[in-house]
């Protein structure tokens, strides 16, 4: 069969052929794969700066798809990797089974850029009901996903931060009750939860801007670590940490047990599924990975890869 396949991290990743995949335990199964996104996370698998990257090559990319098992059901799969290639194994337990009729691509463009925000309201945010929630790096795809997610988990005000002013009114449509430059963000700081995708310096200097504004500084929020576009490091004042309620946790792979991501599968399939979740999404045929590699990453297309 045909996969993308890297052999160095300093490469993108190639079109070859490699050995069929081959079930082993009881829980494992074969499946066609029908699409599979590129999302952010896939890149950092695919260059190994991802902080769960290890050194084996050749690699197969790729963290989750749709695919189609031998009983012909319809499945969302999530994998540690593998799924960018025309079959894939998969464990039966980390997958689920979907209605027929759905769009494989708009699945595969959808569940992982809205898992980031879902697990992370639901399993590390707590979100209770009428609760302001502030989006940093709201222009990006699992940012403006964000905005809707956190309305449908019934956020009561909806606050999405970004650089690029020319999109603030494209965030407001998606439901965002303002959209603000990082230099305002004081104007938002009783807000219960951040989901932050910038960290770096940004995200620090806005941490901070936040603290200092919030009218009655005891009170808990949480501020969510979900990625790290303007870097892995951010220079957080230790006075930030003492002076406030603030409660700083991260949101990804290995901060929430897999039975918990499991569970939440389900319902944001059925989200996903019901069309309410947009996205930006193109296909493209597994051959031309090349080219969806040489796609800059803030794009804010979401590519999917189709065997």
């Amino acid at each position: 069969m045909y996969a993308a396949v890297v052999t160095d991290f300093s490469l993108p990743p190639r079109f070859d052929r490699i050995d069929d995949p081959v079930a082993s335990g009881d829980d494992e199964i074969v499946v066609e794969v029908l699409a599979s996104a590129l999302h952010p996370r896939v890149r950092s698998q695919a260059d190994g700066s991802h902080y769960t990257a290890t050194d084996h090559l050749p690699l197969v990319p790729g963290v989750d798809g749709v695919g189609r098992d031998a009983d012909g059901a319809l499945r969302y799969f999530v994998v540690e990797e593998g799924a960018m290639a025309q079959r894939a194994v998969i464990d039966r337990r980390a997958s689920l089974v979907l209605p027929d009729g759905l769009d494989p691509v708009t699945i595969a463009a959808a569940m992982n850029p809205a898992m980031s925000s879902w697990i992370a309201l639901r399993r590390r945010a707590d979100l209770r009901p009428g609760q302001h929630v502030v989006i940093l790096g709201a222009t990006g795809s699992a940012g403006r996903m964000a905005i809707e997610v956190a309305r449908h988990l019934g956020a009561g005000r909806v606050s999405a931060v970004a650089r690029d002013t020319t999109r603030f009114a494209a965030l407001e449509a998606l439901g965002a009750d303002e959209a603000l430059s990082f230099d305002r963000i004081g104007e938002v700081a009783g807000a219960d939860v951040v989901l932050d995708y910038v960290w770096g310096a940004p995200g620090a200097t806005a941490m901070t801007e936040l603290v200092r504004a919030r009218p009655h500084r005891s009170e808990a929020f949480t501020w969510v670590q979900i990625g790290s576009v303007a870097g892995p490091e951010a220079p957080v004042l230790s006075a930030a940490l003492r002076s406030s309620g603030l409660r700083i946790v991260g949101s990804g792979q290995g901060s929430v047990p897999t039975r918990d991501i499991l569970e939440e599968l389900r319902p944001l399939a059925a989200y996903v599924g019901t069309g309410a979740a947009r996205v930006d999404a193109r296909a493209l045929p597994l051959a031309e990975v090349a080219e969806a590699w040489a796609t800059p990453a803030s794009s804010a297309e979401r590519l999917v890869l189709v065997p």
